[in-house]
């Protein structure tokens, strides 16, 4: 891994410097962002104040042609949502390249964010709050219900995506759909079961977009998993309205919750000072047996501020009420954000 990371580094610097290059090798583009947290919590027996490095993440990406693009990313951090912290903290989340001549039919192939959801492959600065939702996180494979390694939402497969019948400057329909090894990134499938994933959505006016989604596969030692999604967002005029209600079949990685489990947020972000200053409010709930009793729910407001559209402060609070153990509790969050 550590000559990963060298190699890494020195393509990036050639990428910034060479001046008689090929073409191809002049498209490069380095880039990067990072993400630093404050995170305080008043949890009965486990209250936290801690700072914490929550991504930081570089990127190398281009064209080797005009119809085909690539892109490399890797993480470098601690907070890998790696359930034994056993794993490395240096980890490829992203490595994949994509055929891009006709807009109604795309091909990707590699390592790359799962087609589940709308949330899921959003930029984690752009998704707009301290994390993503409970829903997301447990259910497409960033912390996920079933124990496979933490995989940041990825995959490794072939998808083909495409937009069509064009409205203005609109397409009216999105599809997208892949197969998957099912275990998440950087592993071999270990069942020679893949998993499907796949989504649907139509745009009827500017700003909005309403989707399903669906999923069906298996995990090596846990067996089947069946998915689906109902999405809504309307983003317009910087205003952001989203929410998805997640539903998943099949055991996780503790038989004794049952197999089934679901989740739901709803979301609103408003521009105080148009692309400088926001407002914001969420509510997320989580039930990891589909039952309320199981239930663990936040109720969080905040606000962001962009000194330049590279660098934003965002302050936020929760109240958390967890019905299994019967906590309530309050939690505080503050990140800047940048990117290069």
């Amino acid at each position: 891994m550590r000559k990963s990371i060298i190699a890494f580094a020195a393509l990036a610097f050639f990428a910034m410097t060479a001046k008689a290059q090929p073409k191809w090798f002049e498209s490069i583009k380095f880039s990067g962002y990072g993400m630093v947290q404050y995170q305080a919590s008043d949890k009965k027996d486990a209250e936290t104040n801690s700072f914490n490095l929550r991504l930081v993440r570089l990127a190398l990406e281009g064209r080797v042609h005009k119809d085909f693009y690539w892109k490399a990313q890797m993480q470098i951090n601690g907070n890998t949502y790696d359930p034994d912290k056993s794993k490395t903290d240096i980890r490829l989340v992203d490595l994949f390249g994509e055929w891009q001549k006709f807009e109604f039919f795309r091909v990707k192939a590699g390592q790359f964010k799962r087609p589940f959801t709308f949330e899921n492959p959003m930029h984690p600065i752009t998704q707009g709050f301290m994390s993503y939702s409970q829903g997301v996180s447990q259910l497409s494979g960033i912390s996920d219900r079933t124990g496979e390694q933490g995989s940041n939402g990825r995959d490794i497969g072939v998808q083909i995506q495409g937009d069509f019948l064009k409205v203005g400057e609109r397409n009216l329909l999105h599809y997208q759909v892949g197969v998957f090894n099912g275990e998440g990134i950087n592993q071999k499938d270990k069942d020679n079961r893949k998993d499907i994933i796949g989504g649907l959505w139509v745009m009827p006016v500017d700003g909005l977009r309403i989707g399903a989604f669906g999923w069906t596969g298996s995990r090596a030692g846990v067996g089947e998993k069946n998915r689906y999604a109902i999405s809504g967002e309307y983003a317009k005029n910087d205003w952001t309205f989203r929410s998805e209600y997640i539903h998943s079949q099949g055991y996780g990685k503790d038989v004794s919750l049952g197999d089934k489990a679901d989740a739901l947020y709803a979301l609103c972000i408003a521009p105080i000072i148009k692309k400088k200053l926001h407002v914001k409010a969420r509510y997320d709930v989580y039930r990891e047996s589909k039952q309320w009793t199981t239930s663990k729910a936040f109720y969080e407001i905040g606000a962001d501020y962009s000194f330049t559209k590279n660098l934003q402060l965002n302050l936020e609070y929760a109240r958390v009420v967890e019905r299994k153990g019967d906590y309530n509790y309050n939690l505080v969050d503050v990140e800047l954000d940048f990117r290069f």
